[in-house]
Formats: structure tokens, sequence, C-alpha cells
């Protein structure tokens, strides 16, 4: 496990370094910058190439990623052009608002999936049948046509819940809660009935082995079958979907923390990416992989637990 742990930790260095070089890279050959932004539509030429000299704009790419990728081995991602904040500051805020949204969005698609495909097989039939047509409509709702119809039944017809806005669990956990519910549906439930109709497919699988058979023969209970046999041997299919889900919704948080007004790191990759602010733009990027590198570990090792023949011998 420990070798397994120390490949995956080195890959994940490599990958880290990699995007954010073609981050740095890509950035920088898009038009504009941030002279630009900061002197708006009237400028001279002259003032331009100063205050590029004064940003440090005016050196070559490489020198400039160099110098910053010097920094951020130490722990200093710099300072925003545009704004003068701390990119470490301004990320450390927003990012539990991503995380909330995220974490809580991936328990209830994972929870709830599961629960609706391990019934399906069980059951099948019409309930079989339900979670296909769910599946598809997972499939084809878009998410800010679902988002629309969330505000309007709940926080303007019904006003039960904020159509907008984050409040921080330290300051009120319920008010936090209700804050999460729309925007976690929202992210959720297309994902659910994936999931249902993934676990009902490896369930099936499972439950068709001759190891089964001989569980029943042997007469162990329907439920030690199901939860503690049938259940593991399809965890790692969805296993790897949970993995796949909660890096998937890390992009889908830039629309749904614009639509409910979340002060997260979406919005933020997005306000940086319009001011081309590239310091900013960085930190948000390298913040993601390392999200990305560590959910990848964690399934990875779960992997490992769920089955020895993946460790590295």
């Amino acid at each position: 496990m420990a070798r397994l742990i120390g490949r995956r930790l080195l890959i994940s260095a490599v990958l880290v370094l990699v995007i954010s070089l073609l981050t740095f890279l890509l950035q920088s050959a898009a038009p504009g910058d941030a002279a630009r932004t900061i002197l708006g539509d009237r400028y001279t030429p002259e003032a331009y190439a100063k205050l590029r000299e004064q940003l440090g704009l005016d050196e070559p790419v490489l020198v400039r990623y160099w110098d910053w990728l010097g920094n951020a081995v130490r722990g200093d991602l710099g300072s925003s052009p545009i704004s003068g904040l701390s990119v470490a500051e301004e990320v450390g805020n927003r990012l539990p608002v991503t995380l909330s949204l995220i974490l809580c969005a991936t328990t209830a698609t994972a929870l709830l999936g599961v629960a609706l495909g391990v019934l399906s097989a069980v059951r099948g039939g019409r309930l079989g049948r339900l979670v296909d047509v769910l599946s598809l409509l997972g499939y084809a709702l878009p998410n800010f046509w679902l988002a629309l119809i969330l505000v309007t039944l709940f926080a303007v017809t019904v006003q039960l819940l904020p159509a907008t806005g984050y409040v921080p669990a330290s300051v009120s956990t319920g008010d936090w809660a209700r804050s999460l519910v729309l925007p976690v549906i929202t992210l959720a439930l297309p994902g659910t009935a994936v999931f249902a109709k993934q676990t009902r497919d490896a369930m099936l699988e499972a439950l068709s082995r001759d190891f089964v058979s001989a569980l029943r023969a042997n007469g162990a209970s329907e439920a030690s079958i199901v939860f503690r046999h049938a259940l593991r041997n399809a965890a790692i299919p969805v296993l790897t979907l949970v993995g796949l889900t909660f890096i998937g919704l890390l992009s889908g948080t830039v629309f749904v923390e614009a639509v409910f007004a979340m002060p997260g790191l979406g919005g933020l990759a997005v306000q940086a990416t319009t001011q081309r602010d590239l310091v900013m733009i960085q930190g948000v990027v390298v913040v993601f992989t390392l999200v990305v590198v560590v959910v990848n570990l964690v399934v990875d090792l779960a992997y490992g637990w769920l089955n020895p023949k993946v460790r590295v011998p």
C-alpha cells in the first residue's frame, strides 16, 4: 500500500506541475493582460508599457512562470494585480463554499443513487424500468432549467428556501443547510439517476455469480448476500463513479455558484478570467488540481482496500 501511495503522489506532483505550466502558457497567449484591465479603454502606449514593466509582464513567459513556481513551492501564490488581494487568502476564503457544495452534492448523489440501484436490482420489475426512465431524464435535464424551476417553486412561490446567497456554518448551521438545499439538488439530481443505473447493473452482475448461489445454498440470509457480499463486489465501479462525480461537479459549481450567487471558487475563476488576472487564475487552477489529486488518491486507496489485486506487488 505504501508503494501505491508513493507512486500516486509522484504522478500527482508531475500532474500539478504540467497543469500549472499549461495554464500559465495558455493564459499568457490569450489576448489582453492585467495592464489593459487596470488602465481601461483609454491609455497611452507609454503608460501601458510602463505598467507592464511594473507588473513584470514584459519578461519572457517562462521566466515569469519560473518565478511564480519558485514562490508557489514556498506557499506564496502571489497577489492579484487587479484587486491587490492575496491569492492564497482569497482562495482560502472561497474554498469552504465550493467544498461544502461539492461534498454535499456528491454525498446526496451517492447515497440516493446507491439506495435506488440496490432496490432496483433486488426488486426489479417496474422499479428497474423506473430507474431507466429517471436515468434518461437525468441525462436530458439541463442544469440551468432545473435551477430556475427550483428557485421559482421553493424560493418565489412557497418562499421556503433562499434563492441566492451562502451562510457559513460557523454563523448558523441551520441557515447554512438552507442555503445549500437548492444548489445541492440542482447538482445532485441529474447524477442520482446515473448512479442508480450504474449500481443496479453492478449489483445484477454480482448477484448472478456462482458464489451467491453457494451462499444461498449454505443458508445465508438475503440481506447478508445483498449488503455484505454483492454490494462489496459491486462497489468498485460505483466507487469510480463517486470520484468522477466529485471531479465533474467542480466544473458544475461554476454555473451553480453564478445562478445562486454563492461566493465560491467557480465565481472567482470566472471573475479572474474576465479580468485577465493570471495570478488569481493560477491559484484557482492549482487548488482545483490539488482537490482532484486528493480525490483520486482517496479513490485509489479505496480500490486497494476493496480489491487487494490492485495493490502494487
